[in-house]
């Protein structure tokens, strides 16, 4: 019993034992388990290098001299045997070896009388070949650094990618297995694409009841690509998945298949489905897809890292047994440079389109992302999608993030409806920089140019309603803006439609001329957008009136809907530029007279709306509109 009453309180660490009870010292030492540090190989080296440099010192006792000094001692008669080394020359007070001596040493030099000089002086000299300690050499010369590379080695390969110290551990996938419910996402999580939840929702259901679908004959696809701008939710689709679906999930990015070394990309695809056929059914993702399946077309050199795993990759999907329950799920928002047999039938059978979300689709996201927010009752998220028209789901969260920011910045407990306006400026226009000052000159230049923007867009038939004028400086180098909401979502816009948004980008430099009899740069990001509406309207559109109806230019794949820019080779002659430059000189020249005009005709409103500017810096869209009547 006391020695089980001994070993008890050793286990909790000796501190409250009794009389008798306190382990000794080395007991303590048998019983703790050994850990090996770093600093324990650092003090066995300084250890040997301490005791190699006392050994050696203490092999003979030395006077090291100069070599004049040297010959001196030489010619006093003091020293009376010489022995010649390789490094040094020894001298010895006595002639007979192996008794005490003093001994002087020197460094020799190139003196050829040297020798002369010892017969003359009847000193024996000898050749003397120095005794180094050989166990002591092996062990500083060769043992040591050996192992010290050998763990520097070890400790390479484990920081690499955390793969031990085999370099064939290299070629093992680094897929992360994801259990049922880890990701806490599941597809009510999701929102804004309820076409592409429809989509993976039956290749889940699959996986579950897959004798519903092969009943009838049909066939899983072995491919599913998530295509999407940035921010669109194609991650967060695939981390539902994972949530729902009752079978291994291996995840694993694009990038993760490249590595320094050749072959590694192909091993590790290898490696990674040979397990996934192991545990079928499964489901295999693979985010951000082009890394590893860019197009092989026009590619110039040999056989390169990338291309091999992206080969790998196609013979392993082309390998697939529809039957084994075994999908592929992958994220890209690069379609366009992806290789085309990777988009084929038989490997990615579907493309599942993750669009940026219309107006519902936003009220939803917003209210998925506000759920743990704690909103005030005047909040309408509905009026927050309205003015978020293009934004995606990550745009949407960081909106209401930057919101509930502002609430906790003005000490309040809940959320107001002003926040997500102020939110959305500070994401759409830049961080507010009131602390500017602006000479009072240019400030009149700014709040002129933003009401001639806005008294355009409420006189121009079609145009987005004004939400808000600010001459409050903003983001990089804007002096002012005006905000205009759509009230739908649009997705074509007519020849009126187009001439309409040039007209509102026209309306700030002709208030400007108007007003001040001269012009300023302020309308240089306005001039530009203006110019590009009317050149596409001639070039893409077949707006214009020689080239009606024909498309001048060939524009590169659009990028996810995106506005694509044209081909640097231009496919029409010289004539044919000349007739685009003059044409486009044509419709802004034709357009601005038309707004000045129509300045001219609302030059009092434009008094009126500019003097109030000036004095609140912000006007809201009510006030706006009850004075332009």
């Amino acid at each position: 019993m006391a020695k089980k009453k001994d070993d008890d309180c050793w286990k909790k660490g000796g501190k409250d034992c009794g009389p008798g009870e306190q382990p000794s010292i080395l007991d303590q030492l048998k019983k703790r388990p050994f850990k090996f540090s770093l600093w324990y190989f650092v003090i066995v080296m300084i250890s040997l290098m301490l005791f190699n440099t006392y050994y050696v010192s203490r092999q003979q006792e030395k006077e090291l001299v100069e070599y004049s000094v040297f010959k001196d001692k030489i010619q006093s008669g003091e020293i009376k045997r010489v022995g010649l080394g390789k490094e040094n020359y020894f001298g010895f007070t006595t002639e007979e070896e192996g008794t005490s001596a003093l001994v002087y040493k020197t460094v020799p030099v190139n003196d050829p009388l040297f020798v002369p000089f010892l017969d003359e002086r009847g000193v024996s000299y000898y050749a003397m070949v120095t005794r180094e300690p050989v166990l002591l050499n092996l062990l500083f010369q060769w043992l040591i650094p050996f192992g010290l590379l050998f763990f520097v080695w070890r400790l390479m390969f484990r920081r690499m990618g955390s793969m031990g110290s085999n370099v064939l551990s290299f070629g093992k996938n680094r897929a992360q297995i994801v259990a049922e419910g880890e990701t806490g996402v599941t597809f009510k999580d999701v929102a804004g694409a309820d076409e592409a939840k429809e989509e993976l929702e039956e290749i889940v259901d699959f996986l579950k009841n897959p004798q519903k679908y092969t009943e009838i004959g049909g066939k899983i696809p072995k491919g599913v690509l998530l295509v999407g701008a940035p921010g669109t939710g194609k991650t967060l689709l695939a981390r539902a998945v994972a949530g729902v679906a009752h079978v291994p999930f291996f995840r694993m990015s694009g990038a993760d298949f490249v590595e320094m070394f050749v072959g590694v990309g192909a091993a590790r695809v290898r490696d990674l489905f040979k397990q996934a056929r192991e545990k079928a059914p499964c489901i295999i993702f693979i985010d951000e897809l082009d890394a590893i399946g860019k197009s092989r077309i026009n590619v110039m050199g040999g056989n390169d890292e990338r291309e091999q795993t992206l080969n790998q990759l196609l013979v392993e999907m082309d390998g697939f047994d529809s039957t084994a329950g075994l999908i592929l799920l992958a994220a890209t928002n690069r379609p366009e440079i992806l290789d085309p047999a990777l988009l084929r039938p038989g490997r990615f059978d579907r493309q599942v389109l993750v669009d940026k979300p219309d107006l519902k689709g936003r009220e939803a996201i917003l209210k998925i992302h506000s759920a743990n927010v704690k909103l005030d009752e005047s909040v309408n998220l509905l009026e927050v999608a309205k003015s978020t028209p293009g934004f995606v789901g990550a745009d949407l969260a960081n909106i209401v993030n930057e919101a509930a920011l502002l609430a906790v910045r003005d000490k309040r407990k809940k959320v107001k409806q002003g926040d997500f306006m102020e939110a959305i400026e500070k994401v759409v226009a830049g961080l507010a920089k009131k602390s500017r000052l602006i000479n009072p000159r240019e400030r009149e230049i700014v709040a002129y140019h933003e009401t001639g923007h806005a008294l355009l867009a409420a006189k121009t038939e079609g145009a987005d309603p004004v939400q808000k004028i600010s001459i409050v400086p903003r983001g990089m180098g804007a002096l002012g803006y005006t905000m205009q909401t759509p009230t739908e979502d649009r997705f074509l816009m007519t020849r009126k439609e187009l001439l309409g948004k040039i007209d509102v980008l026209l309306g700030g430099r002709a208030a400007e001329e108007l007003v001040f009899g001269d012009i300023s740069t302020g309308a240089a990001n306005d001039l530009t957008r203006a110019t590009d509406i009317a050149r596409r309207m001639i070039t893409d559109y077949g707006m214009s009136e020689r080239y009606r109806n024909v498309a001048l230019t060939k524009r590169a794949t659009p990028f996810l809907g995106e506005r694509a820019e044209p081909v640097m080779a231009r496919e029409y002659s010289e004539s044919t530029q000349s007739y685009v430059d003059d044409e486009v000189a044509r419709i802004i020249e034709e357009r601005y007279g038309v707004v000045s005009e129509t300045l001219r005709d609302n030059r009092e409103i434009l008094e009126k709306i500019t003097k109030r500017l000036l004095e609140v810096e912000v006007l809201e869209a009510a006030e706006f509109l009850a004075m332009v009547g």
